[in-house]
């Protein structure tokens, strides 16, 4: 029994989007368009991780043009963070500096576009086209709040995970907690609910505490439900971010016990969560076709998140062995930098 993952608490009923055929194809294109994914390997391991399955299950209302565009957005983040949290450029924050400039300036809206003739990442080539088709015609107060999470989750990453890993130190759980949303991108995933579901939530919502902690408990499942299935994963990188470890070295507990600490706080952040979403829109009964919506993407957030961890093989014990060598998958033109 060593090695069951525990059952995760998760109340919400299992959907998809009907767009997800469409959508994988959409991704094969865009990714070599951008030259976000080069290689046969990385291709290979693109394809096996079924992004287009994960944005359906985590959106399953979004039509199909919206869907193609969270999806690039999910495969963007996704091969961003591989790049710094498999490889050594996870370890040194001073060799990724001027790409993460590079990216900070098309959110800053001081890089607008890519010129003739001009050699630049992939990453910041498909940035500016999901800037150019995301902002145009969103809220101002949406650009702001979405521009700071995608720039937290940069800096972030990039400045304290990275600072962490070359200078050996463990974070405090409680810092880790605050932290995860941001590296992990999760609340600018959570932001791009408003432009799926074609509303515009109010500043007074987004500073309520009711929706705060609906927001901050369900990105809290979704955080702690991808450090348990990637917890095998993240032990053969050497990788201290991830809660189930950090409870293990702070509380000096086996893995199983720790596996079951973390599946037992998740549960309690879904009860946080239901206790918010009814308060909330008690609270707001005039706001009630706004918010149900909202609260809808984060339940299937949750529910989507847990349903393609289980099925893909990104995250398979069995085959943790594909991450004893990530220069295999990693490539070099994503961020414009060497892993070596």
């Amino acid at each position: 029994m060593e090695n069951e993952l525990p059952d995760i608490y998760c109340p919400f009923p299992q959907r998809t989007n009907p767009h997800v055929t469409h959508v994988r194809e959409h991704l094969d294109t865009w990714t070599r368009n951008t030259g976000l994914v080069h290689r046969d390997s990385a291709r290979e391991r693109f394809e096996q991780a079924d992004f287009g399955a994960f944005v359906g299950m985590v959106y399953p209302t979004a039509d199909s043009e919206n869907l193609d565009l969270v999806a690039d957005w999910f495969v963007w983040l996704f091969l961003v963070d591989d790049q710094l949290d498999d490889g050594h450029l996870g370890r040194s924050p001073e060799r990724v500096r001027d790409v993460v400039a590079l990216m900070l300036a098309v959110v800053e809206g001081t890089r607008t576009g890519v010129l003739e003739n001009e050699e630049l990442p992939a990453a910041v080539v498909a940035l500016v086209d999901l800037w150019q088709r995301t902002t145009p015609t969103a809220a101002v107060h949406w650009r702001r709040r979405f521009a700071w999470h995608l720039k937290k989750y940069l800096t972030t990453a990039t400045t304290w995970e990275a600072g962490n890993r070359a200078a050996n130190v463990v974070p405090s759980e409680e810092l880790y907690v605050e932290k995860r949303r941001h590296t992990g991108a999760i609340i600018v995933c959570m932001d791009l609910i408003e432009i799926v579901a074609g509303i515009e939530a109010p500043s007074s919502i987004h500073n309520d505490p009711r929706f705060i902690t609906a927001l901050e408990a369900s990105c809290n499942h979704v955080c702690w439900a991808n450090d348990v299935y990637s917890y095998e994963k993240e032990q053969v990188l050497g990788e201290i971010h991830n809660l189930v470890h950090l409870v293990r070295h702070h509380r000096g507990y086996g893995k199983q016990e720790a596996l079951e600490h973390v599946c037992a706080e998740i549960a309690v952040e879904t009860e946080r969560f239901l206790t918010a979403e009814t308060e909330l829109l008690e609270a707001y009964p005039q706001l009630t076709p706004m918010l149900e919506p909202y609260l809808d993407g984060m339940r299937s957030w949750m529910r989507g998140n847990l349903d393609w961890s289980r099925q893909t093989p990104r995250y398979n014990p069995a085959d943790v062995s594909q991450y004893e060598q990530p220069e295999q998958y990693l490539e070099s033109t994503v961020l414009g930098v060497s892993q070596d």
